[in-house]
């Protein structure tokens, strides 16, 4: 661990010895809290769940006492067929869950019934459940979407079955029953019949699986359910619920109340957050009141540090300011003589890279100038003898041509080194500035006997630089590829476009460049051959910059150097040319 953090460490270990209790108790009482908030919702859920259940199941009883009442009603044998039918049609029009009333003799023919025409009713074989005698078919859904049900009471004289009073009785009151349940904002109860069908849903988006009569699918709680339970699982749509289930007493249905559990617990969640957060104000102050004394601890140490940054950043200026007499003042003293040492003997290190450096310089100058200056002048003396002939002064001039051309690239890249010029960008073919420099190169590749080869882009590639500049790049990395590349190797020039940037590849088949001197030939005055300054890919990385590019090399010795250049393509649609 640095020194820099030893204020946070005295921070943090006066913190702990705060706050180990006290997120001990926190996380107690957050357990605790949360434990008891869903107990008490649970319970809250399930009491409602019960309650409902007793309410469904007394409202079906209430029906089969008023159809009790009406068998009761129909009891008189000495009531005509007209009587009977009468009583049927106002026990249907006052109880209006009632769709149907008939009644039967012990033969199952229609003795009287509140529809007017044919009875659609039959006296019911399949009655799986029985309330206070009265029988009661399978829930079905109706054309109203409402569940529908058929009750049959028999009825008897002296002791012998004298045919049976029927009702179709639409459960409209218990539809409502469970539509009114409702927890929050998105909680909701469902109705299911002891076979799993759901027979009623409180929510709307649902209703639709009542209306096919399909079975509650993936549901932990129907099925066995006791009187009353509850759990937590995750719906088809990925929601956890929090399910409530009660059983319909004397039904055999089953009552289930459904509510999203970020709902059902969100006032212990946001308890819960509210005790965190005090946690972490109580935290935060307390690791500000340590990094406070901290500070007042460790200042000598930050201190020496700052000032070793500084002098490790080259400001051998930098000094340790320390007071006091302790054992930190006198490691800042011997800090503050060490840097001393240290500037003295940078100065005498500069002195002598100068003076090496200017040998480098003299050197460089000498090889580079001297075989052009020679050769001019070996020319010139030629020329002014009476006996050449125009041919040969042609050659002549041509040749001192040659090497003047050499020594204003060489004085060019002197003066680049000294005082770099501005760049012009504009909008340019790149296909067409490489094919340019090759073809001029040509010549100089056919004299080394080196193969050069152009892989272009078949679609133009157009990037913002200056022309010139651009082409000198080029004209580096060549000259060099072919000065590298002995007879009979080959040079190759590619160019390709890689996303939203133009690259363009100098590769060559030479010796190669060693690993320890890779990294430094984009250096001013390094170079790997026995003459020049080494300026030429200094020259060439600051135009690449300069142009917003980059410019990597990777070489292996023995297999030869690839240049990359990459700069960014150009936005611009229309390009004119230059000339």
């Amino acid at each position: 661990m640095r020194i820099r953090r030893v204020g946070s460490r005295f921070a943090i270990m006066l913190a702990a010895a705060a706050l180990v209790p006290l997120a001990a108790f926190g996380t107690w009482s957050l357990v605790t809290l949360q434990r008891a908030t869903r107990q008490a919702v649970v319970s809250s859920n399930l009491g409602l769940a019960m309650r409902e259940a007793e309410d469904i199941s007394r409202d079906v009883e209430a029906d089969v006492a008023i159809l009790q009442a009406l068998a009761a009603d129909l009891h008189d044998t000495g009531l005509q067929a007209w009587q009977k039918d009468l009583i049927l049609n106002n026990y249907a029009l006052r109880f209006h869950e009632f769709r149907e009333l008939t009644l039967f003799d012990a033969n199952a023919a229609v003795l009287a019934s509140s529809r007017v025409g044919p009875t659609q009713l039959t006296v019911p074989a399949d009655t799986p459940l029985t309330i206070a005698g009265v029988s009661m078919s399978a829930i079905h859904i109706d054309e109203d979407l409402l569940p529908t049900s058929l009750f049959s009471v028999p009825l008897s004289e002296m002791g012998q079955p004298a045919g049976w009073l029927v009702a179709e009785m639409s459960h409209e009151e218990m539809w409502r029953i469970v539509e009114n349940i409702r927890i929050g904002s998105h909680g909701y109860a469902q109705l299911v019949a002891a076979d799993g069908r759901l027979i009623a849903h409180g929510d709307p988006d649902q209703r639709a699986l009542v209306a096919r009569g399909q079975p509650l699918q993936q549901h932990p709680l129907p099925g066995g359910t006791p009187a009353a339970t509850w759990t937590e699982y995750v719906d088809p749509r990925g929601a956890t619920q929090l399910a409530v289930a009660a059983r319909v007493p004397g039904l055999g249905w089953t009552l289930i109340i459904e509510q999203p559990t970020d709902e059902a617990f969100a006032t212990a969640t946001r308890l819960g957050w509210q005790l965190v957060f005090a946690a972490m104000i109580a935290l935060v102050l307390m690791v500000t009141i340590g990094v406070v004394l901290g500070r007042q601890f460790i200042a000598p140490i930050s201190a020496l540090e700052d000032a070793t940054r500084q002098l490790a950043a080259g400001d051998f200026h930098a000094r340790a300011t320390v007071s006091g007499a302790d054992e930190f003042a006198r490691l800042a003293g011997s800090f503050n003589a060490m840097a001393d040492r240290l500037v003295t003997l940078q100065d005498a290190i500069k002195s002598q890279e100068r003076q090496v450096m200017f040998g480098r310089v003299v050197a460089g100058l000498f090889h580079d100038l001297n075989h052009p200056i020679q050769n001019i002048g070996n020319n010139a003396r030629l020329m002014l003898r009476d006996d050449v002939d125009a041919e040969t002064r042609t050659t002549l001039q041509a040749t001192i041509d040659r090497e003047l051309g050499t020594l204003r690239r060489f004085m060019d890249d002197v003066l680049n080194v000294a005082r770099p010029r501005p760049l012009d960008r504009f909008p340019i073919e790149v296909n067409s500035s490489v094919n340019d420099v090759t073809a001029a190169m040509r010549a100089e590749s056919d004299r080394a006997r080196v193969r050069m080869v152009v892989r272009c882009a078949p679609d133009p590639l157009v990037i913002d630089a200056d022309r010139f500049a651009i082409s000198r790049v080029y004209r580096n990395l060549l000259t060099n590829a072919l000065q590298a590349t002995p007879p009979g190797g080959c040079v190759t020039v590619s160019t390709a476009r890689i996303g939203e940037l133009v690259e363009i590849i100098v590769a060559d088949t030479g010796g190669g460049i060693p690993p320890d001197r890779l990294s430094a030939i984009f250096d001013d005055f390094v170079t790997t051959k026995h003459r020049g300054l080494g300026l030429g890919l200094a020259t060439s990385r600051r135009i690449v910059e300069q142009l917003g590019g980059t410019i990597a090399v990777v070489s292996t010795v023995g297999d030869g150097s690839t240049f990359t250049l990459r700069f960014p393509a150009s936005r611009a649609h229309a390009i004119e040319a230059a000339s």
